[in-house]
């Protein structure tokens, strides 16, 4: 279980909350969606907007509030107007902690926007 590194205490997630953590110098979030936890990169995979501060989570939905993509956490799967899955560390909860398997670090790969900015991604004049 070298691998294996506790992240927070289960007590420091309230239900429908996201919490940024950093373990050995790496940056997670992790998310309790009421019927178990998550943890995750800290970034949104499609313009690395941080789902700490831009994230919304209700009933094991996550949605990033910067371009409404979604993932159901319960699940893992795509949601809404999601094109990339969110990347999941294996989380295991015991004796009120959260470890997670940080044997590899999840990354995702970014395509180069074309300076497109927020007015120009909703069609805003």
């Amino acid at each position: 279980m070298s691998n294996w590194k506790p992240v927070c205490a289960a007590s420091d997630v309230a239900e429908n909350t996201l919490k940024r953590v950093t373990v050995d110098g790496l940056d997670l979030v992790v998310a309790n969606h009421g019927k178990g936890v998550r943890v995750f990169p800290p970034f949104c995979p499609h313009m690395h907007e941080p789902l700490d501060q831009s994230g919304m989570l209700s009933d094991g939905l996550l949605t990033c509030g910067k371009h409404l993509w979604q993932w159901n956490l319960i699940t893992g799967e795509k949601a809404g107007l999601s094109e990339k899955d969110i990347l999941l560390y294996d989380v295991e909860e015991e004796d009120g902690k959260i470890f997670a398997n940080l044997e590899k670090e999840l990354v995702y790969e970014w395509e180069e926007e074309d300076e497109m900015d927020d007015d120009d991604f909703f069609g805003s004049d």
